[in-house]
């Protein structure tokens, strides 16, 4: 069993990965750190946490955590990385992976030379309805990819989150904060690599520096062209399409785990096939697939340079949204 140590215990850690440890089999939550010392004690209490700590350094410190989930806001991502890496500490990193690329590089490269494990919670990689997809294309269902489109918008007026406006804390806007999930799902569904981004977008008096919806185009190498429309001015929506040369494939709750999501095969203008599959367990999975990956086997699916590929494309769509022009984006060997 596990012993994990959430690093920056916050909304996130209640409402997704909280009830996804109650559903894992394989690892266990045995300390928290938060900078309040009063909700940090609120919480451990709540979850029958027994060790809490005002920093993710003293947590990584502690003897009895096998391994770190960082989940603080963006800019502590690579301090906080690099203090697990440092206490020898698998580390296990939110998205996004950090604020810019080179942070993301920092961050393999140490986790390397100390051989420690790091990875990315990529999320939808571990869920039912992504892999469906993703091996439907793969067999030719649609045949060729020609198009694909990837959503991900919610209402971000009044959220809890209120240092995701904040450019010196947040990686961006909802580019950075849902649009990567958009991104790393198209990646790994087509398994294919963007290497050109085009990006628009608009800020209002809400979001200031940060944008509050955003469009990008992705041009992959094998031909398929991309577009990802994120926004926190519109209402919860997560669809994903696929529309190849042979068919269409359909799910318009496609980045959803709160609900089963139903996937549609269309051809010719009609539906021909239809697939349920449930997300519930996605969570579970992530931790459970992580603590696989410490005991030895099998790899842990995301690795910290799957992350460091997701910013590289974030990077370059940053770039487009101020250049105005489409921006190449470097994909590293594998």
């Amino acid at each position: 069993m596990i012993r994990f140590g959430i690093a920056g215990f916050g909304l996130h850690a209640v409402r997704r990965l909280m009830p996804g440890f109650k559903l894992a089999q394989k690892c266990q939550v045995v300390a928290l750190s938060r900078r309040d010392p009063k909700k940090a004690r609120e919480a451990a209490q709540q979850y029958s946490i027994p060790n809490t700590f005002g920093s993710t350094e003293e947590l990584c410190r502690c003897p009895e955590v096998d391994a770190v989930l960082v989940t603080t806001p963006d800019a502590c991502h690579c301090s906080d990385v690099l203090a697990a890496v440092r206490a020898g500490k698998p580390v296990l990193c939110e998205k996004p992976m950090a604020m810019n690329a080179g942070e993301c590089r920092q961050m393999v490269e140490a986790a390397r030379e100390a051989g420690v494990l790091l990875g990315v919670a990529q999320i939808f990689r571990f869920e039912e309805s992504t892999a469906r997809l993703r091996e439907r294309i793969a067999a030719g269902d649609i045949g060729h990819p020609v198009f694909a489109r990837a959503e991900f918008s919610y209402p971000g007026t009044g959220h809890a989150r209120t240092w995701l406006y904040d450019p010196s804390i947040a990686a961006g806007g909802p580019i950075a904060d849902v649009g990567v999930h958009c991104i790393d799902a198209l990646r790994y569904i087509l398994q294919d690599e963007p290497r050109r981004v085009s990006a628009q977008g608009h800020r209002d008096q809400g979001s200031g520096r940060v944008e509050a919806a955003a469009i990008l185009t992705l041009e992959f190498q094998r031909g398929t062209l991309a577009t990802v429309l994120v926004s926190t001015r519109a209402q919860y929506r997560t669809p994903l399409e696929f529309v190849g040369d042979g068919g269409t494939l359909r799910a318009e709750d496609g980045l959803t785990v709160d609900r089963p999501v139903s996937l549609e095969l269309w051809r010719e203008g009609k539906l021909v096939a239809t697939e349920a599959a449930s997300n519930h367990l996605a969570y579970a999975r992530q931790v459970d697939a992580f603590a696989s990956a410490i005991e030895g086997s099998p790899p842990f699916p995301v690795p910290g340079e799957e992350g460091w590929q997701n910013q590289l494309i974030l990077d370059s769509a940053y770039r487009s949204l101020s250049s105005g022009k489409a921006e190449d984006v470097t994909i590293l060997a594998k």
